[in-house]
This record gives structure tokens, C-alpha cells and sequence, in this order.
């Protein structure tokens, strides 16, 4: 069986403890892999080599690091198959939405590659007599990443390109569910001439997590996740200190107004819910149809979706793959079955689905639930598959209202031909992102990344702008160089003034 272990110092280092976790092919349901999982004694070894690291890599030019980063670039480029294979075998989806996932990440690693640009500082000559003043940002020094199962190349590119960019040292904690991707892209950045205990990729569960939490020698935490969990990690890591970016779960609206083309947002709408088996943070899981157009449009999402070919991620004719475990296909089943009896209609049940030859995978079908109440399981809470809920508004303010009315604000979506009414949605949503007829408004790389109210916990989004200020602090310098024919100033206890 093959065996993944943590990547520390630049080289694969085996798991101390003797604890390992299984790594589960989903589109077979056959364990394939085991990874080693970290005690605190092995996050504490690794935070040791990050800090030595960043003594030299602190202080290294933005001509050394951006050489790093070109050539890393470059080899992600040249690894694209290899890397989404990786993610296919572990993960589940399909080959071309790894590849997607995969050119997404590749954004933030060229965003970090004009580091140059993004960390000028600001000078301001003659504030006073003589006097300059200059702002310039620093790294923080060792930080940390703990990232989901559902994107295992992307959400890791989220973070520790930008991350070592800065002048950071970097400690990745993957989810032990698909870890092969984190320690590839790890050794393509060795490889790319990336120092080594710059980067490291520790494996582990929930005491592998803690130790880093607590950990006295990180400076800052980025975690994406469920809300539950970035709630924890916001309420300890802060506790302990650190700096903190912890992005939580959400429910996905889509209003569809009834100017709107019914084919272009039924389109969306499958798109959106049922891509990568609905396991995106971004996914479309609630469709809130305004006016008459609801039945009409829920014929259209039946149709397409009824169409939609479920299978093994690695062949070239599935368009929706298993998901990650067969624990996390009963729990999204059981939303399902229980719809009905909290007042759903259950236009498509896709529970007890199977693909001839993968019986023993972790397979569910498309489900489509209507009339879903706002206070039922199906809605309330972050599905994280493939099922689509439809709520009915009879107005434009009924919708918004049901929209922002829900706990989470991560991202949203109107789909309308009314340049007004979208202004407005833009402006009124209670949401991180928004789409106007996009379905799932993930932002660019130089852009940032984060949602509002459940969905974030900690003041910086990820990425953009804002990942770069949460890698950094910042610094201010007064400086005054006195004229030698200049009289002394002399002593003057008054408080310092401008003049």
C-alpha cells in the first residue's frame, strides 16, 4: 500500500507516531493509501525547521523570490495531468474539473510571481522640517495553512504562494482524506529551487491541527473549511495570539428574476449545484425563483440535470463524480429522504444510485428538491453535495430579504436582462461575492476571496489585496537627516508636531 508522509526541510520525512489514516478511492470504495498522521511532537519538529528557514528567507530579495516563483510556475504548468490525477484518484472528481482546479490555483501562484509590485511601499518626503516618512510591510515569519478535502491543489495555492512571496515560512496541514496533491506541489516548489523548510507539508487530524493552533512559533493561521470548525480555529488561534483568516461554509443562493433567460439560469443552476458532485464552498445549493416562472424553470433544471453522466473521474465521459467518503455520501443522502416529510417536493431523488462495475463506490445521484421550506434540514444547512434547492418569492424584496435572512453570506447570484435590479441586488446582498448572471462569482486572483457574516471569521479575505496584507505587517519609519549647517534643535519637551 502506498504510503504518503510528511514533507519537512525539503525531503520526505516518515511519520514518528506509528498513527495513520486510510486514503479511500471514492470512485471504488477500496483503500489505497495510507498517510502518516503527526503528533504535536512532529508539528513542533516542523515549526523549528520553518523558523531556521526564515532567518535566511525573511531576508532574501524580491529578485530571488520571484526567480523561485517564475520557475515554479512553470513546472505546475508542466504538471497540470499529473497533479490532477493525483487529485481524481483521492478526491473523486473528474479529470477535467481537476485540471480546473488546478489552472485556479496556478492564478495566485502568477499573482505572486509581480510580488514586486504588490509590496512597494509608500514615502512621504518633507512632513516636517526635514523630516520623511516612509510605510513598508514585513513578514510575519513562520505561518500556517489548514485546508479542506475539496480542492487539495487549489486552497493550498491560496495560501503559500503568496504566503512565502511575502518572506513567510509556510506549514501546510492538508486534509488527510486526498493528500498526494499537497505533497506534490511541495516537492515541484523544491524542485523549482524553493529553499528548503520554506514550505512543509504535514500531515494529520484534529491533533495535528491543535498543535498548530497553540503552537507558540506560528505567527498567523489560514484555514478554509465548515463553519463549526472555522469558528474553533478563529476562537483558539486567536486566543493564542495569531493572526487568523478562517473562511467557513455557506448556502449558495441564485435568484432568478422573471425577465430572466430561463435556459441561460437553468444552465447555471446544474452547473453550479451539481459540479464537482457539489462539493464547492461556491456551489449553487438554494435557486429562490421569483414569480410565475418557478415551475417553468424547474422543468428546465429536471431536464438538464436527468442528463448529467455520473461516474469514475477518470473517465473522459463522466461529467459528476463519486463523493469523498461513504460517511459523507449517507449524510447528504439523508437530507434527501428526510425532505419530503419537512415539506419538500422531491422532483429527483438521487440516493441509491450506482454505476455498473463501481457498486462499492461512494455514488449518489443528482437530487432536485421544490418547495423547500427555510426552516427545514435541506436548507438550513451546508449540504455539500449534489442537491439543489428551490425556494419560491413572489417579489424582487421577498427574495433578497430570504436571502439575507440566511446565516451564511459567502456567495451569491441574480440572474435578470434588468440593469437596475441588478445594481440594486449588488449593493442590497448581504454576501461576499456576488454574480450577475455568473453563477458561481469566484473572483480572480487580484481580487480577494471571502464571504460575510458565518462564512469568515477573522478580518482578511484570502488572496488579492487582502492575502497580502494578512501575510505581512506593516511598518512606519520617520527619519530626519539635519543639515550640518543647521543649528542644534535643542531640547524641546512639547509633543512632536508637523512644521
Amino acid at each position: 500500500m502506498k504510503t504518503v508522509n510528511h514533507w519537512i526541510g525539503g525531503k520526505t520525512v516518515e511519520g514518528a507516531s506509528g498513527n495513520y489514516g486510510p486514503v479511500t478511492d471514492p470512485a471504488t470504495g477500496e483503500v489505497t493509501t495510507q498517510v502518516a498522521l503527526a503528533s504535536a511532537e512532529e508539528v513542533d519538529a516542523a515549526v523549528q525547521v520553518a523558523t531556521e528557514a526564515f532567518q535566511s528567507w525573511g531576508q532574501s530579495s524580491l529578485a530571488a523570490r520571484t526567480k523561485v516563483l517564475f520557475a515554479y510556475r512553470a513546472l505546475l504548468d508542466a504538471n497540470r495531468d499529473a497533479i490532477a490525477e493525483l487529485i481524481t484518484a483521492e478526491h473523486g472528481k473528474v479529470h477535467s474539473d481537476a485540471l480546473g482546479e488546478v489552472a485556479r490555483g496556478l492564478e495566485i501562484v502568477e499573482l505572486a510571481c509581480g510580488i514586486t509590485t504588490q509590496l512597494k511601499g509608500e514615502l512621504s518626503t518633507s512632513v516636517s522640517n526635514r523630516v520623511d516618512v516612509a510605510s513598508i510591510r514585513q513578514p510575519l515569519g513562520v505561518v500556517a495553512g489548514i485546508t479542506p478535502f475539496n480542492f487539495p491543489a487549489m486552497v493550498p495555492m491560496w495560501m503559500f504562494p503568496l504566503a512565502v512571496a511575502c518572506g513567510n515560512t509556510f506549514i501546510l496541514k492538508p486534509s488527510e482524506k486526498d493528500p498526494s496533491a499537497a505533497v506534490k506541489l511541495a516537492e515541484l516548489a523544491s524542485e523549482a529551487g524553493l529553499p528548503a523548510g520554506v514550505l512543509n507539508v504535514v500531515h494529520g487530524d484534529k491533533v495535528a491541527v491543535d498543535a498548530l493552533l497553540a503552537h507558540p512559533g506560528i505567527a498567523a493561521v489560514s484555514f478554509v473549511g465548515s463553519t463549526p470548525i472555522a469558528r474553533h480555529i478563529h476562537t483558539t488561534a486567536s486566543a493564542n495570539g495569531k493572526r487568523v483568516q478562517a473562511l467557513g461554509g455557506a448556502k449558495n443562493h441564485m435568484l432568478v428574476l422573471p425577465d430572466a433567460d430561463l435556459d441561460a439560469a437553468a444552465d447555471a443552476a446544474v452547473s453550479a449545484a451539481y459540479g464537482s458532485a457539489g462539493e464547492r464552498c461556491m456551489a449553487i445549493s438554494a435557486v429562490v425563483a421569483v414569480g410565475s416562472i418557478a415551475d417553468e424553470l424547474v422543468d428546465k433544471i429536471r431536464e438538464r440535470a436527468e442528463k448529467i453522466k455520473i461516474g469514475p473521474g477518470n473517465d473522459p465521459a463522466s461529467e459528476m463524480g463519486p463523493l469523498i467518503t461513504a460517511a459523507h455520501r449517507d449524510k447528504v443522502a439523508s437530507y434527501v429522504k428526510g425532505a419530503a416529510d419537512q415539506g419538500a417536493d422531491v422532483v429527483l431523488d438521487g440516493t441509491g444510485f450506482t454505476v455498473d462495475g463501481f457498486e462499492k463506490g461512494h455514488w449518489i445521484g443528482l437530487s432536485l428538491l421544490d418547495n423547500v421550506k427555510t426552516d427545514s434540514d435541506a436548507y438550513r444547512d451546508e449540504i455539500f453535495g449534489p442537491v439543489l434547492c428551490v425556494l419560491r418569492a413572489e417579489t424582487y424584496a421577498e427574495g433578497v430579504a430570504l436571502i439575507n435572512a440566511s446565516p451564511f453570506g459567502n456567495g451569491t447570484a441574480i440572474f435578470t436582462r434588468d440593469g437596475g435590479a441588478a445594481r440594486r441586488f449588488q449593493l442590497e446582498i448581504q454576501a461576499g461575492m456576488v454574480g450577475v448572471n455568473v453563477p458561481i462569482p469566484v473572483p480572480v486572483g487580484y481580487h480577494s476571496f471571502g464571504g460575510w457574516k458565518d462564512s469568515l471569521f477573522g478580518d482578511h479575505h484570502i488572496y488579492g489585496n487582502d492575502g497580502i496584507h494578512f501575510y505581512t505587517r506593516g511598518k512606519v519609519v520617520t527619519t530626519r537627516w539635519p543639515d550640518p549647517s543647521e543649528a542644534p534643535v535643542g531640547i524641546d519637551l512639547g509633543f512632536p508636531t508637523s512644521r
